[in-house]
């Protein structure tokens, strides 16, 4: 069995997206008979994420841990136990395309590391989105880590402990760990999906956060030129 794991927090306007682009991935044909099945980890939700993830045919996890690594971690050992071989990781704000399960098994690696685009950009200046398409470097061989497009095998994520406990950077925890012991590392372009820029974002240090550093390290250099470039008042 392959396993899709999930974990959301009141995402309740974006899981839909998530999980019918992840049953869409998961009836490939190249993937055979072999079956893949979707866990969303509902982290403390309030609002209606698990019944409509449920309503799709994915397995609701309801936890209350606030914690990304942790809620990560659950969906993963709900998925071994379920006899899992493969593990896949996207998140809530997330789409995934049709081969993306199919391209991160085509990696015959130990874990894949996939690439992301953005498609809104809404709330960012352009500034932003330039720097952005400027300085990331989606190829293969790239060395971005997103718990958005993770993959890693059972094995793997058995002998590395799998996800600690973080709110942020837990998949470069984990990655940094399967490098430590010499897991094998596919850093594919060939395997991406589409997230969110939004301002929102639940992670403290994460995808989001980092854009909204980018943004208002933007700001403060246009107010300083501003600044320095105002004429002096008249006496």
């Amino acid at each position: 069995m392959l396993a899709v794991i999930i974990p959301a927090h009141n995402e309740a306007h974006l899981i839909g997206l998530c999980v019918r682009s992840v049953v869409a991935a998961s009836q490939h044909p190249a993937l055979g008979a072999e079956e893949v099945t979707i866990f969303v980890v509902a982290d403390t939700c309030t609002d209606g994420t698990g019944p409509i993830a449920a309503s799709l045919g994915a397995q609701v996890l309801a936890v209350a841990l606030r914690n990304v690594g942790s809620a990560r971690a659950a969906g993963a050992q709900q998925a071994l136990d379920q006899g899992a071989r493969w593990l896949a990781f996207t998140d809530a704000d997330t789409t995934v395309p049709a081969d993306w399960v199919v391209q991160q098994l085509h990696c015959r690696a130990d874990a894949v590391c996939g690439v992301v685009s953005v498609e809104n950009w809404t709330g960012h200046s352009t500034a932003v989105r330039e720097d952005f398409v400027a300085t990331y470097r989606d190829r293969d061989g790239h060395r971005h880590i997103h718990g958005a497009n993770l993959g890693v095998s059972a094995a793997a994520y058995r002998a590395v402990g799998g996800f600690r406990p973080l709110a942020s950077n837990e998949d470069v925890a984990l990655v940094d760990a399967l490098t430590t012991v010499g897991a094998s590392i596919a850093w594919s372009a060939s395997v991406r999906v589409v997230t969110s820029a939004r301002l929102d974002s639940r992670a403290p240090a994460g995808f989001g956060a980092a854009l909204r550093a980018a943004g208002q390290r933007f700001a403060a250099q246009v107010t300083q030129e501003v600044v320095i470039t105002k004429p002096p008042q008249a006496a």
